[in-house]
C-alpha cells in the first residue's frame, strides 16, 4: 500500500501553555494550544464563540450610505431588487435581505441571474429589464465588485446600486451608489472573510439599528423584534457552504446560527432537512457541509437556483416539500452527472504531456453547472491545480480549483489580458476565455503553475492535533471536543493519530466498495472505524496500520458507541 499524504503532529503544549491552561483537560489543553490560545482568557472567549473585535455594520465603508437610500425606498414604496448569485451563499443572501426589507414593509423581489442563460454576477440585460419592470434599487449580494461596466450601465438607466459583495476586488471599483465590501481600499472593518450572506446580515443588523433609533425618536417600540435572530439560520447555512473561515466572526455567526436551526420556524428548512435526512434537532455545519448545502447547490447547477429561493422563503408545507423533493432529485442527477464529467475530465487532463503542474479539461458536453465539482475531484485524486469548463463555438468558461501553494486568482490576473471576465478566491475562481485565446491562456497558466511550484513537495498535508492510545478515547472527551464546534474549513476538527493498530476486520460498503468498515484493536480496546472514499485500499491493507482519525460517536439503532472517522491510513512504522 502506497502512502501519498504528509502527517503533520503538532509540537507538544510547551510548560507555559501548559501551566496557563490548567482549567482544561489536558487533550483539549492541547488542542487550545494549537489553535493558537495561550491563556485562559482567550481559550474561554473561543470556546464560547465570541466576536473577537467591535461588530458594528456602520463601521462598513458605505454602510451610511447604504442604510439612508434603502430608508428612502421604505418611505416611497419604491420597488426595491436583491440580486443575488445561484450558489447557497448568494441564494441564502438574497432571501435574507428579501425577508429582512419585506419585515419592514418594502416593496421588494429578489432575482437570481440563469447560470446558463446570464452567467455569474450583474448583466447589463437583467438591469435593463428590472429596470422596465419598475425596479429603482438594486442592492447586490455576493456578487457585483467586478462589475464596472455594469454599474456604469445601471446609471444610465436611472437605477440606484449599492453592491455588496465578499469577493476580492480587481482594480477599479464600480462606481455605485454604496459598495460594502470589507476588502474594498479604505474599509476599517475588521473582520475581512465574512461570506455574501454574512454582508447581508450586517446590512440587516444596520437596519436594524437605524430603525430601533428612529423608532425611539418618536417614542415608538420597535416593530421587528426577533428579526436578526430569525435570520441566523440563513447565514449559517450560506456561511458553512461557501467554505468562509470558521473562526473570528464567522464562527460566532454560525455557532449562533446553529443554534437558530435547532429551533427554526423556516418550513423550507423543515423539509429539506427531512429529504437529506439530518436531524434539525442535532444539526451540525458538517451537516451543512455534506447534506444540505449540496441540495441547495444542485437544483442552481443543473436548472435555475430560483427554486431554492423559494423553498427558504416559503410559507406552505405543500409547497415546500414539492422543492424539497426537487432538489433532492436534482442532487441525484447531479452526483451522477458529476461521476461522469470526472472520469471524461480525468480522461483529458491526462493526455496532455504537460499536466504534472497543472490540470486542464474542458469539452462543449461538459455541463457548466458541474465543472467545479469535477475540477475538486482531480483536484482530491492528483493535487494538483485543476480546472475544467465548457466550450461553446467561441468561448470556452472554467471553473478553478487550487492547492494552498498555488494562488489560482492570482495566476488568472497574470493573465488578464487573455481573458473576457475572471474572479474568485486562493483556492477557487472562474472565468470566461474566447476559445482563439484557449491556448494561449492555458500554456501561460501552466508556466506561471511551474514557476510558483518548483521544488515543492506537492503532496497534501494532514495535521494531527496529537499522537494518542485507544485508552483515552472516551464519552468524556467527545463531549469536551464538542465545544470546539463549529468546525470546518479554517477551524478544523480535532484529529488524532494513533499507531501499530491491529486490523481486526475489514470490508467494504457503500456504493461500488467506495468506503472502507474496519474494526481496529490495540490487542486490550477494539474500536470501529469508517474511513470514507478508502474503499480501494481493502486489498492491500497491511495487518498493522497508523490511523489519522476523527473521534465521533456513531448512534446506531438507539445504541451510542465511539466511532474513528478515519481521514487516512497508512502501515504501521512508515514515516509520516
Amino acid at each position: 500500500m502506497k502512502h501519498t499524504s504528509r502527517w503533520l503532529v503538532q509540537p507538544v503544549i510547551t510548560p507555559e501553555a501548559e501551566a496557563a491552561l490548567q482549567a482544561f483537560p489536558p487533550i483539549l489543553r492541547q488542542i487550545l494550544f494549537n489553535r493558537g490560545y495561550e491563556n485562559e482568557t482567550s481559550a474561554r472567549a473561543f470556546l464560547r464563540g465570541e466576536t473577537p473585535h467591535p461588530a458594528d455594520p456602520f463601521l462598513l465603508k458605505g454602510m451610511s450610505e447604504a442604510v439612508t437610500r434603502i430608508r428612502a425606498a421604505l418611505e416611497t414604496r419604491q420597488l426595491i431588487v436583491v440580486y443575488g448569485d445561484y450558489d447557497v451563499d448568494g441564494v441564502t443572501a438574497t432571501a435574507l435581505l428579501v425577508e429582512t426589507l419585506e419585515r419592514f414593509g418594502a416593496n421588494v423581489k429578489g432575482y437570481i441571474p440563469n447560470r446558463f442563460e446570464e452567467g455569474y454576477g450583474l448583466n447589463n440585460e437583467a438591469l435593463t429589464q428590472l429596470a422596465k419592470d419598475g425596479a429603482r434599487l438594486i442592492v447586490t449580494v455576493d456578487c457585483g465588485i467586478r462589475s464596472p461596466g455594469e454599474a456604469r450601465h445601471a446609471r444610465t438607466l436611472g437605477l440606484d446600486l449599492i453592491i455588496s459583495d465578499h469577493h476580492e476586488p480587481a482594480g477599479e471599483i464600480p462606481e455605485a451608489l454604496a459598495v460594502i465590501n470589507p476588502k474594498q481600499p479604505g474599509d476599517d472593518y475588521p473582520e475581512k472573510y465574512l461570506a455574501g450572506v454574512g454582508l447581508a446580515y450586517k446590512i440587516a443588523e444596520a437596519l436594524f439599528i437605524d430603525h430601533v433609533k428612529q423608532a425611539a425618536a418618536k417614542g415608538q417600540p420597535p416593530a421587528v423584534s426577533g428579526l436578526l435572530d430569525d435570520l441566523l439560520d440563513l447565514v449559517a447555512l450560506g456561511t458553512v457552504a461557501d467554505l468562509a473561515p470558521l473562526n473570528g466572526e464567522n464562527r460566532n455567526l454560525v455557532r449562533r446560527g446553529l443554534h437558530q436551526m435547532r429551533q427554526t420556524k423556516r418550513q423550507g428548512l423543515f423539509s429539506l432537512a427531512a429529504t437529506a435526512g439530518v436531524s434539525l434537532a442535532r444539526v451540525t455545519a458538517q451537516n451543512i457541509g455534506f447534506s444540505l448545502g449540496p441540495r441547495l447547490n444542485a437544483v442552481g447547477r443543473l436548472t435555475v437556483a430560483s427554486d431554492a429561493l423559494t423553498l427558504l422563503t416559503a410559507k406552505s408545507a405543500e409547497q415546500a416539500g414539492l422543492l424539497a423533493q426537487e432538489l433532492e432529485n436534482r442532487n441525484r442527477e447531479r452526483q451522477q452527472m458529476t461521476k461522469e464529467m470526472q472520469s471524461m475530465a480525468e480522461a483529458l487532463a491526462l493526455e496532455s504531456q504537460d499536466s504534472s503542474e497543472l490540470l486542464f479539461a474542458a469539452h462543449p458536453q461538459f455541463n457548466h453547472g458541474i465543472v467545479g465539482l469535477a475540477a475538486s475531484r482531480l483536484l482530491e485524486k492528483y493535487y494538483r491545480p485543476a480546472i475544467v469548463g465548457h466550450s461553446d463555438e467561441q468561448e470556452t468558461r472554467c471553473s478553478c480549483r487550487s492547492i494552498p501553494e498555488f494562488n489560482i486568482t492570482a495566476a488568472l490576473d497574470e493573465c488578464a489580458d487573455l481573458l473576457v471576465r475572471h474572479g474568485g478566491h486562493r483556492a477557487a475562481a472562474g472565468f470566461t476565455v474566447r476559445n482563439e485565446h484557449l491556448g494561449e491562456l492555458v500554456a501561460r497558466l501552466r508556466v506561471i503553475a511551474r514557476r510558483e511550484l518548483a521544488g515543492r513537495d506537492l503532496r497534501p498535508s494532514l495535521a494531527a492535533d496529537a499522537q494518542i492510545t485507544l485508552a483515552q478515547l472516551n464519552f468524556d472527551l467527545v463531549e469536551q471536543l464538542e465545544q470546539l464546534q463549529p468546525t470546518g474549513y479554517g477551524s478544523p476538527a480535532a484529529t488524532f493519530v494513533t499507531r501499530g493498530l491491529k486490523v481486526q476486520s475489514k470490508r467494504t460498503v457503500g456504493a461500488e466498495g467506495a468506503h472502507l468498515k474496519l474494526t481496529l484493536t490495540d490487542g486490550r480496546m477494539n474500536l470501529d472505524a469508517i474511513a470514507f472514499r478508502l474503499g480501494p485500499l481493502h486489498e492491500t491493507l497491511p495487518p498493522l496500520v497508523d490511523v489519522l482519525f476523527i473521534l465521533e460517536i456513531n448512534d446506531y439503532n438507539g445504541r451510542a458507541s465511539l466511532q474513528l472517522n478515519v481521514k487516512d491510513i497508512k502501515a504501521a512504522g512508515v514515516p509520516d
